[in-house]
């Protein structure tokens, strides 16, 4: 690999730690990260930033354990970085033990808890509660930008620079710029998030059956208590997670409109968007219904499986494809890194 060039095609959690996995393995490679916007500026900007220690499937498991250490080393070694360890609880209205349990990792299962576990949001009565360990939540695009500045002296960063058409040629790969600029490389990786649709990107990205879904999370503004946990409702794919150094609750819930456009999405929340969300804080947690209420909006590109895409997507072997992590970018974003990586390098090799 050495003196390969490489291109990584968006500055978001998933890109960054992409560069970062590269410059770490090759100290020879030539490697440049290109955005049409700032670094983290994307769905890393919007996301809630929790991690939970879980996965539906073995690879997500897989990845989640190996993403879970990543973050825990990155922790002791730079305590500075905005990564706060968070008390989780389960709560459940049908599951028992084994259906909770399942997803988790080993280490992490939940034990069974009693309601002294949750905040005073007003959780039902008649559910089971678990609690579970292993959890954290993050400011993710301050931890992108944080994370990005470490390689700045032997990475490229370009900022508010789009890529208009990506061509394999001969034995590498041609880039056009939204500066007029062009730029060659021996491979590339694409990590566009959700911008999957780019007529840039399209023809590499649409195999893989990505679609792309508006994703909300409300705020309550309500402060917790340093001691809250995060509450995850079982029964619905959502969460509450609390941001004292912020002042208010997060609700994320599983808001269903799908292909949503990044570019026009988040122009704020709409009235099915609120009336999705007090739903759900009706049903489990009702006290925060009297609380004034904002949130964020975006989207994420989502695959088929529900499990992140990563994969080989030219006939050359030159373009790899990093992406649809179906919301969880920032808790699978090392291990979405690494597998972009052994690949890149398989091919390479």
């Amino acid at each position: 690999m050495t003196g390969t060039r490489i291109v990584v095609v968006g500055a978001g959690i998933v890109g960054c730690l992409v560069a970062r996995e590269l410059a770490a393995r090759d100290p020879h490679a030539a490697i440049a990260v290109l955005d049409r916007d700032a670094i983290g500026s994307g769905a890393s900007r919007r996301s809630a930033g929790l991690h939970l220690p879980r996965g539906a499937t073995e690879r997500l498991r897989a990845m989640t354990r190996y993403s879970q250490d990543y973050y825990d080393a990155l922790r002791r070694e730079r305590p500075t970085l905005p990564i706060h360890p968070t008390p989780v609880t389960v709560v459940s209205a049908t599951a028992d033990d084994r259906t909770v349990g399942e997803t988790y990792l080993s280490g992490a299962e939940p034990v069974r808890a009693d309601r002294t576990d949750l905040p005073a949001v007003g959780v039902p009565p008649d559910v089971r509660v678990w609690r579970v360990s292993g959890g954290h939540h993050t400011a993710v695009h301050e931890l992108t930008c944080a994370l990005a500045r470490d390689p700045r002296s032997r990475v490229d960063f370009r900022e508010g620079v789009a890529v208009t058409a990506v061509q394999p040629v001969g034995g590498g790969v041609l880039l056009r710029l939204s500066t007029g600029d062009t730029l060659t490389a021996d491979r590339v990786v694409l990590a566009p998030g959700p911008w999957t649709a780019d007529p840039a990107l399209a023809p590499f990205v649409a195999p893989s059956g990505a679609r792309v879904k508006k994703v909300v999370a409300l705020h309550v503004e309500q402060c917790p208590a340093d001691t809250d946990p995060a509450v995850v409702f079982q029964d619905d794919d959502a969460f509450l997670l609390p941001l004292p150094e912020r002042g208010h609750w997060l609700y994320s819930f599983a808001r269903t409109e799908w292909d949503v456009d990044p570019g026009t999405v988040a122009r704020g929340l709409s009235p099915e968007d609120v009336d999705e969300a007090r739903a759900g804080l009706r049903r489990w947690a009702p006290e925060l219904l009297k609380y004034d209420v904002s949130g964020r909006v975006f989207c994420d590109a989502y695959s088929p499986a529900r499990e992140p895409v990563v994969d080989v997507v030219d006939d050359g072997g030159r373009v790899v494809f990093a992406g649809a992590a179906n919301g969880c970018g920032y808790r699978l974003a090392p291990a979405i890194a690494r597998e972009a990586a052994d690949l890149l390098l398989g091919v390479v090799a």
